[in-house]
């Protein structure tokens, strides 16, 4: 009797073992396999690698824009230049603005044409917003926008892909202002500052309140620092370029 004891347990044992030992390699192979199908991230430009002290300036424009003269105004006294991305239905509401700040010389740009979120709608949808949005700018600028912005930054790899098919580039930021969570001019000066290096890529908003104060102080303080404005089609590089995990972009090695 005790030997039979012995053997059953034995066995029961020998089983368990065999049962872990193939559930763990069932594991690993759907592991490697979802490891061997899986689609690499694709990433917008978030910055810019030089060693160039330029940044790129950048005012996402979704609301309203009654602050267009003012902007302007410390824009020309900065000698700085901007790049605009509008959203079709601003564009469509405010013409004068758009012209505006291209008469002055400032880069408008694409940020779809309802603010739908890139990486909640259909590819189909995507084209159209883009395509869309170009047509409005290019009716009041006589320029196809070069570069477009994720609503929200909301982006995915179809998204990158579409605007890279119609020979634009996805444009991120690496320094953000949180203006629109209506922080003080001080707030946002030391956000900006603290946080800007070459080839950086700052995102404001226009129709916040304290946003052209702030950009005032910031512009003095880079300028100061011997920054130069420059819009994101001047920034970037067009080709022989990669990007590395942060979404800085770098000449090809």
């Amino acid at each position: 009797m005790k030997f039979k004891v012995i053997s059953l347990n034995t066995t029961i044992i020998f089983m368990v073992i065999m049962v872990l030992t193939g559930f763990t390699g069932a594991l690993t192979f759907t592991q490697a396999t979802i490891t061997a199908n899986a689609t690499p991230k694709k990433l917008p430009i978030y910055s810019v690698e030089t060693a160039e002290k330029k940044v790129a300036v950048t005012f996402d424009a979704a609301w309203s824009a009654e602050d267009t003269d003012k902007l302007i105004e410390i824009l020309n006294k900065r000698n700085a230049k901007i790049t605009v991305f509008a959203v079709g239905d601003w564009v469509r509401k405010n013409p004068e603005a758009v012209k505006a700040f291209y008469d002055n010389g400032h880069e408008i740009a694409n940020h779809s044409d309802t603010h739908a979120l890139f990486g909640k709608v259909s590819a189909e949808k995507v084209k159209e917003e883009i395509l869309n949005c170009n047509n409005e700018i290019e009716k009041l600028t006589g320029q196809k926008p070069k570069t477009v912005r994720a609503p929200s930054g909301d982006y995915d790899n179809k998204s990158i892909e579409i605007a890279e098919s119609l020979g634009m580039k996805m444009i991120q930021w690496d320094v953000d202002s949180l203006d629109w969570k209506k922080l003080s001019v001080d707030e946002i000066y030391n956000r900006v500052t603290e946080k800007v290096q070459n080839g950086s890529i700052i995102l404001f908003h226009n129709g916040v309140k304290n946003t052209p104060a702030a950009l005032d102080k910031i512009l003095t303080e880079l300028k100061t620092d011997g920054y130069e404005f420059v819009t994101v089609s001047e920034l970037i590089y067009w080709d022989n370029y990669e990007i590395d995990h942060t979404g800085r972009q770098k000449p090809s090695s």
